[in-house]
């Protein structure tokens, strides 16, 4: 069994769209679409940042602070190694600042 403080990072992917706005609401904050980089602990999102934008958000009540530092130096890194590759990569919502809510 993992341990409940693992930290993952990874692609997020259109099942984590809800989240994602939830932790947006959290921090007052619209939430990150496109090519997105999210940091898990223990399995709860807690911080994301899009690779499109670099626009981040994280969980105002966790100590987010490295992640969100750790998660912009990941996103700085796969930008310049993917040179425009990202369009093969999972999007959350088809564009960039894509509101949901403006479906609702």
């Amino acid at each position: 069994p993992a341990d409940e403080r693992t930290l993952t990072l990874r692609h997020a992917v259109p099942a984590d769209a809800d989240e994602l706005d939830r932790l947006a609401q959290l921090d007052s904050r619209c939430a990150p679409r496109g090519v997105v980089l999210v940091a898990e602990v223990g399995g709860e999102l807690w911080a994301a940042i899009s690779l499109d934008d670099m626009h981040a958000v994280a969980d105002p009540f966790r100590p987010t602070g490295e992640l969100v530092a750790l998660l912009v130096a990941r996103a700085r890194q796969l930008r310049r190694t993917e040179n425009g590759r990202l369009q093969g990569l999972p999007r959350v919502w088809p564009e960039t600042g894509y509101d949901r809510a403006a479906l609702s």
